[in-house]
């Protein structure tokens, strides 16, 4: 399973340290979401980083600077687009089951969410009579032609490194995290945490 982490939206003094470590671990993508943040002020942080980080961050602001610093990817919200598409399409949000059908396939990766409740927007989570089933059969017939290969879908919304096996469950191909991270003392402890948990799922998989 893959693991990819969403920044902080605030100014956080153990984000780059953090983002250092996530780096050496392993981790391929980091979400760059700093809603409030003008693009001067978000370009400056971003060239303020190691340039060998670039091709790993994805930005959900701000996208003309994905082209301009070379960077990994842009992320698009729901209602937008029909599918990520253009320079720089890397991934984007669905936050129900007809957005999820409509971009499954296409290039890039799916976040797909709530699927527990947040860890970090209270009262926010899947509703009380979401048709799992059916999304589990969605997920398990994601295998369409139009694209290289099927999109990566990704839960998002209180992942946990103990909740990775209710994803694999469900069917999806990893997670995108924030609160398990950001919310532990030792960020970069908490992510290999569940990189740990995402590659004992992945072996478990493969052995079966």
């Amino acid at each position: 399973m893959r693991i990819v982490v969403i920044s902080p939206d605030s100014r956080d003094p153990r984000e780059i340290p953090a983002m250092e470590g996530f780096f050496a671990d392993g981790l391929e993508r980091y979400h760059v979401r700093k809603p409030s943040w003008t693009a001067g002020e978000l370009e400056a942080g971003l060239v303020a980083l190691p340039v060998d980080w670039r091709p790993r961050l994805i930005l959900h602001q701000h996208h003309p600077l994905v082209g301009k610093l070379g960077l990994g990817g842009r992320h698009d919200k729901d209602g937008g687009q029909a599918a990520p598409s253009g320079p720089g399409a890397a991934s984007r949000s669905c936050h129900d089951l007809a957005s999820l059908r409509r971009h499954l396939g296409t290039p890039g990766s799916v976040l797909f969410g709530p699927v527990f409740a947040s860890l970090t927007k209270p009262g926010y989570g899947p509703a009380a009579d979401f048709p799992w089933g059916e999304l589990q059969a969605l997920l398990g017939a994601a295998t369409p032609p139009a694209a290289p290969g099927p999109a990566r879908v990704l839960a998002i919304g209180g992942i946990t490194a103990e909740r990775l096996a209710r994803c694999d469950q469900l069917g999806f191909d990893g997670a995108a995290v924030l609160g398990s991270v950001w919310g532990d003392p030792e960020p970069v402890r908490a992510f290999a945490a569940l990189r740990e948990a995402a590659a004992r799922l992945e072996g478990a998989r493969h052995a079966a």
